[in-house]
């Protein structure tokens, strides 16, 4: 077997095996924003290499690899190094230093310049009105000819499992730098349907819950007022991505040959999914507020209709008693034996007739 077949059947092996997370920091000895720098040659994987020049040397040498340099929230010393070694625009290399960017796709010459924005659900017990449902973070991918750049910020989204993935397809790895673009594209697109699929069961246990006989007014407002402001982050991240991808899958890029875009297309059905889904949630979100200002209102006029019943009630007493609470000497039945007890009588049967009535016509 050729060494070529050998390399391959390793990698294939290597994939089926335990994953290990490639990003992890403390792997690499390259610096501490340096998570992996790895030279790719025909689809297979090379060793990696101890700094950045020696790996851009190793890809150019038969003009047939490419280098994949992972970083992770770099400085801009540490960053600018590589972006002088790597020819970058200063515009891009500020936006990947400073993060905070809106999904967008860029072309300066012969490099690409994208940002995704990536999201992660977050575990809870039970959703209050204070939980957080969605934290955000951002992806910044530099595509050359010869190299790409990942640049991440925020705690989740590490790519080494998505690097293990491809170094288990070498046929799709060939296909270049854009063929890496493509995949951490859909694998920020599957983490959106992943957050919009778990998003989904905390509606619906809200939704359960607000029409359930036993719920909390207060505490259903404050948990449906929280899930639509994470739901707003997380609209945030996904939707302003559709216009990126349509670029990617459509327009002619350098960097992007066009057998690439058809899977870009394939990526922009998935963001189109998951886009409609954050659009029916928030209408869903608003139909349950509705209807839980709704219920919150009718238990108000109920609680209003029963305080006006007793209220007419206790004036049928109030009043009697007032009228003889007044000292005047020549007033009915005062000297009457019987004058007590039948203001007693006729007050209770006053009291008894409206109490039915109130409880005939459902104020009661």
């Amino acid at each position: 077997m050729s060494m070529v077949g050998n390399l391959r059947k390793v990698t294939h092996l290597a994939g089926r095996g335990r994953r290990v997370d490639l990003s992890h920091p403390s792997r690499s000895p390259l610096g501490s924003a340096v998570v992996n720098c790895v030279v790719y040659q025909e689809g297979l994987r090379r060793q990696a290499a101890p700094t950045v020049e020696e790996a851009l040397t190793l890809a150019r040498k038969d003009g047939s690899g490419f280098v994949w340099l992972g970083l992770h929230e770099p400085g801009e010393t540490e960053f600018a190094r590589i972006a002088d070694l790597l020819g970058l625009h200063p515009l891009a290399v500020e936006d990947a230093v400073h993060a905070h960017q809106r999904p967008k796709v860029e072309s300066y010459g012969d490099v690409l310049f994208a940002v995704f924005k990536t999201v992660a659900y977050v575990d809870h017990e039970r959703l209050t009105a204070t939980s957080e449902v969605v934290t955000t973070g951002e992806i910044m991918v530099f595509v050359g000819p010869d190299f790409v750049v990942t640049v991440r910020h925020g705690r989740h989204g590490s790519l080494g499992p998505l690097r293990e993935d491809l170094e288990a397809d070498p046929e799709q790895l060939a296909k270049g730098p854009a063929a890496v673009l493509h995949a951490i594209a859909d694998h920020v697109v599957d983490g959106y349907l992943t957050v919009t699929d778990a998003v989904q069961d905390d509606i619906e246990q809200v939704e359960t819950e607000v029409f359930s006989p036993h719920s909390s007014r207060n505490s259903d407002a404050g948990r449906i007022y929280q899930l639509k402001r994470e739901l707003l982050e997380l609209k945030r991240a996904v939707v302003p991505l559709g216009r990126p991808l349509a670029e990617l899958s459509t327009q002619p890029m350098r960097p992007v040959p066009s057998e690439i875009q058809a899977y870009f297309r394939d990526v922009a059905d998935h963001l189109a999914r998951a886009t409609e889904q954050i659009t029916a949630f928030d209408a869903l979100l608003d139909s349950i507020l509705q209807a839980h200002v709704a219920q919150v209102t009718v238990a108000q006029n109920e609680d209003m209709r029963k305080i006006t019943a007793w209220a007419a009630i206790i004036a049928v007493p109030t009043m009697v008693t007032g009228v003889y609470g007044m000292n005047f000497d020549n007033m009915p039945e005062l000297r009457w034996t019987f004058g007590y007890p039948l203001v007693l009588t006729v007050i209770a049967t006053a009291c008894f007739t409206i109490h039915r009535g109130f409880k005939r016509n459902g104020w009661l």
